[in-house]
C-alpha cells in the first residue's frame, strides 16, 4: 500500500501556489514551508498557512513527504536541481513541462491542476481535473490519493498528452479572456457598460457542457450574412488589432462551414 503524502514543502507563492496549498491544508495536509524569492507573496502566504517561510532554497526541509514546485516553466528544471531529499517525491505543477525535468530524483511526479486561477477569486477545487504522472506506480498511487483529498476528478496522463491538454487550455481560456479584453476596450471607449455581456458569455459556456461546438457555433459568420460583416468591419476601422482577429477567426468560422 501507497505511503500518504501528509508533509508538504511549497516551492513558490504565486496563483497555483496558493490555491493549491490552501485547498491541501483545508484536506488537512501540513504545509511546512514556503520558499519564495517573492519575500512579499511568500511571507504572505505562509502566514496564511501558519507555517515558516524561507528565501534559501538551500533551507529547505529535507525529510518533507512531498515538494510542491508550483512556479514558472522556465524555472522549474534549474529550481527542482536545488531540492535535496532521499525519500520525497519531487512534483511541479505545469502543464506543459516533462516530466523528465525532475528525473535526477529517486521519486518524482505530476500535480497538474487543468484550471485557471486567480488569488482573490474563489474555485470549486472538487471539480477541477488533476492530470498526475509519476516515476513509479508508488509514487503514482501516493499523488492519486493526494488529489481525492481535494478533487473529485483525476486522471493518469503521461507527459505528451498533458501538453496537448494544456495547449488547447490556452485555446478555450486565454484566447477568449483577450477577446473579452477587446470587447472591454471597445465598449469602454464609447462609454458602454461591458457588463451587459455578461449573461451572453456565461450562456455561452453554459451551452458548450451540452452542445457539440461545431453545432454550438452561432452568428453573422456560421450565417454567411455579408452585410453584416462589412458593417463591423466599418466599426473596427479605428481599431486596427481588433479588426485583424475579427478578420481572421471570421474567416475561419466562413472556411469551416462554407468551404
Amino acid at each position: 500500500m501507497a505511503n500518504i503524502i501528509n508533509n508538504i514543502v511549497c516551492i513558490g507563492s504565486g496563483n497555483v501556489a496558493t490555491h493549491l496549498t490552501s485547498a491541501l491544508a483545508k484536506a488537512g495536509k501540513n504545509i511546512v514551508q514556503v520558499y519564495s524569492p517573492n519575500a512579499a507573496h511568500g511571507q504572505t502566504l505562509a502566514k496564511k498557512l501558519n507555517c515558516l517561510y524561507i528565501s534559501n532554497i538551500n533551507n529547505l526541509q529535507p525529510n518533507a513527504d512531498m515538494y510542491l514546485i508550483a512556479i514558472s516553466d522556465d524555472a522549474i528544471e534549474s529550481v527542482a536541481k536545488k531540492i535535496n531529499t532521499e525519500k520525497g517525491i519531487v512534483v511541479h505543477t505545469s502543464g506543459i513541462t516533462d516530466i523528465k525535468v525532475l528525473n535526477h530524483h529517486k521519486n518524482f511526479g505530476i500535480f497538474y491542476p487543468l484550471q485557471t486561477f486567480s488569488k482573490n477569486v474563489t474555485v470549486n477545487m472538487q471539480d477541477v481535473p488533476f492530470l498526475i504522472e509519476g516515476s513509479s506506480q508508488n509514487t503514482q498511487q501516493q499523488l492519486i490519493q493526494l488529489a481525492k483529498s481535494i478533487s473529485n476528478n483525476i486522471h493518469l496522463i503521461d507527459s505528451e498528452k498533458r501538453k496537448k491538454f494544456h495547449l488547447t487550455a490556452v485555446l478555450v481560456n486565454n484566447f477568449p479572456t483577450y477577446l473579452y479584453l477587446q470587447a472591454y476596450e471597445y465598449l469602454k471607449s464609447a462609454n458602454l457598460n461591458f457588463d451587459l455581456l455578461l449573461p451572453l458569455i456565461r450562456e455561452t459556456g453554459n451551452k458548450i457542457k451540452t452542445v457539440n461546438p461545431e453545432k454550438a457555433q452561432t452568428g453573422p459568420a456560421r450565417r454567411k450574412d455579408l452585410n453584416v460583416l462589412e458593417t463591423h468591419r466599418r466599426m473596427l476601422s479605428n481599431f486596427p488589432d481588433t479588426l485583424k482577429i475579427y478578420n481572421v477567426i471570421t474567416q475561419q468560422i466562413v472556411k469551416k462551414y462554407y468551404e
